[in-house]
């Protein structure tokens, strides 16, 4: 983790993992306060060194079931529980990817209701579901989902590891998820 900051909410969660120019702009405009400071890494200034922040706060309240959910490769995975829709076994992230339900080769679009989680991802050595399936409907690979695909209502959870390789200041804000 080459200088990056852990960002937490107004209760002190995580929220996410920035890089340390977005926290400078942060603090600079008043939407954050550093809450702790890098122990060894400055970022170099005209008369003198600054210590880079490791962990702030952001300022604003917000409601996480009021949030956007944004369309992405992870909320997929959350939504499916990082389960492959077609064989219902758990998988790492590596061996994961999503599979358009009705192939885009036939007008299928990339939106919540028709992206599922499959094996088959980059870290696998055979092809997995993904590969099975092919360019055809599910019913025409004589697959069956687990679940029909939706867009959720709320936030998905994910229960988020702290990186082996992060900053020892983050390690007081990292336990308080895995300990609630």
């Amino acid at each position: 983790m080459q200088a990056a900051v852990l960002f937490l909410d107004n209760a002190m969660q995580p929220l996410r993992i920035e890089s340390w120019q977005r926290a400078i702009t942060d603090v600079f405009l008043g939407k954050c306060e550093v809450i702790e400071y890098s122990r060894d890494k400055t970022v170099k200034g005209v008369s003198r060194d600054w210590p880079l922040p490791s962990v702030v706060r952001v300022l604003r309240h917000f409601r996480r079931d009021r949030i956007r959910i944004k369309f992405s490769r992870l909320n997929i995975y959350a939504r499916d529980r990082f389960v492959c829709q077609y064989d219902g076994q758990r998988y790492a992230t590596e061996d994961l990817t999503f599979d358009h339900v009705m192939p885009r080769s036939r007008g299928g679009r990339t939106t919540w209701e028709n992206i599922v989680t499959c094996c088959g991802g980059p870290g696998m050595l055979e092809g997995g579901c993904n590969a099975r399936k092919g360019d055809r409907t599910p019913e025409e690979a004589g697959m069956r989902l687990l679940r029909k695909p939706k867009k959720p209502h709320m936030l998905p959870s994910i229960q988020a590891e702290m990186p082996k390789n992060a900053p020892p200041e983050w390690s007081n804000y990292w336990s308080t998820v895995l300990d609630s």
